[in-house]
């Protein structure tokens, strides 16, 4: 397993050593492996979003109608 330094501001390092010891984590690198396994996962389901919105085609609403389904949306919560 390879080692990596990172320099943090005082603010960063006090929210990883919280992490820790609300025992969420073990230690600083298990804390950054687990963001950095949940990064790789936004980063698939990303992806697979992007291509399955590609090709699904074009839609038969306007710009606007989806704006403005997607606001009423955000709107109901």
């Amino acid at each position: 397993m390879a080692t990596m330094n990172v320099s943090l501001p005082d603010l960063m390092r006090e929210w990883v050593e919280a992490q820790i010891d609300q025992g969420e984590y073990a230690s600083s690198s298990d804390y950054i492996r687990d963001l950095i396994r949940q990064d790789q996962r936004r980063q698939k389901l990303l992806q697979a979003a992007l291509t399955n919105g590609l090709n699904s085609g074009r839609s038969a609403r306007s710009v606007e109608e989806i704006l403005q389904d997607t606001q009423k949306k955000l709107a109901d919560g």
